[in-house]
């Protein structure tokens, strides 16, 4: 009766670490990556130092930046290729200069599509080149940058590299995306310190195998997946893989949640200051 009762605490005490092993711990909720999707982009024009300084505010620890180039070489915040959606301009980025990007209203629009939001201090807002950027909140902030088109860009890994050593970035404070596979190795072949995510397509994001996988961790630390397509055991089969994943973009309260449940590193939002509440939540229990 002896041996039978030892045995039955012996078996009861493997299955308690394998489950700590399978669910996420309190210290991975609580190191959960808040990501500013371009600042807190719900409430101010999306990536402006304005929308960049209320993420902070709101309690998001990474500001997310998108990394267009003009057609001087100078590298800004933006995300389209083109600057009609975001300012009252026209044409691509990379064929206006910096004089003719900053000569734009990167404000007066989010006003317009949001009334209820809107501020007169927003009118008139530029669009930030990437080392005005560094030079607002210094070395020691948080950045996460997604390299876009590079390919058309020429030479934008080299010219974001230097930049962070120019102005002397914390390279464990920084996170580097971007869809481009090419993009990602050669920066990895720039700086092999630097963290690298594979952004994943919506067609890549519901569904990814170990080969997959393997190969991205050849060049890259973590994924970052369409989240309305994510489930339990997608986030599982990354997290096994060895890899971190920070889904885009969640704003909804009750997919925050989910998400935190089933064990992301972090997420991307529009509004920070809902994922920064639920974080604060998990830690007073």
């Amino acid at each position: 009766m002896t041996i039978y009762r030892t045995l039955l605490i012996l078996a009861a005490a493997v299955y308690f670490v394998f489950a700590l092993f399978l669910l996420p711990s309190s210290a991975d909720h609580h190191n959960l990556l808040i990501i500013a999707h371009r600042g807190a982009s719900g409430y101010a024009p999306e990536h402006t130092i304005k929308a960049y300084e209320l993420g902070i505010e709101q309690g998001g620890t990474y500001t997310e930046i998108d990394l267009q180039m003009t057609k001087d070489g100078t590298l800004i915040a933006l995300h389209d290729e083109t600057v009609e959606r975001t300012t009252n301009g026209k044409g691509l980025a990379k064929q206006l200069t910096l004089t003719q990007i900053k000569k734009l209203d990167a404000g007066s629009s989010f006003n317009h599509l949001n009334p209820k939001r809107a501020k007169k201090e927003y009118e008139g807002l530029q669009i930030p080149t990437l080392e005005e950027i560094f030079q607002t909140f210094g070395s020691g902030h948080h950045y996460y940058i997604e390299v876009k088109a590079p390919s058309q860009s020429g030479e934008m890994e080299e010219k974001l590299v230097e930049l962070l050593k120019r102005y002397d970035i914390n390279i464990n404070h920084i996170y580097i995306q971007s869809f481009s596979k090419d993009s990602l190795q050669k920066l990895k072949r720039l700086n092999p310190s630097l963290r690298l995510i594979q952004l994943l397509p919506s067609h890549l994001s519901g569904f990814i195998t170990k080969k997959q996988l393997k190969m991205i961790s050849t060049y890259a630390m973590g994924v970052g997946p369409n989240a309305r397509l994510l489930t339990s055991q997608y986030v599982q089969t990354v997290k096994a893989a060895g890899l971190d994943i920070h889904p885009y973009t969640v704003n909804d309260i009750k997919q925050m949640k989910r998400l935190i449940k089933w064990g992301v590193d972090g997420m991307f939002t529009d509004y920070p200051d809902r994922l920064a509440h639920i974080v604060k939540n998990i830690k007073a229990k």
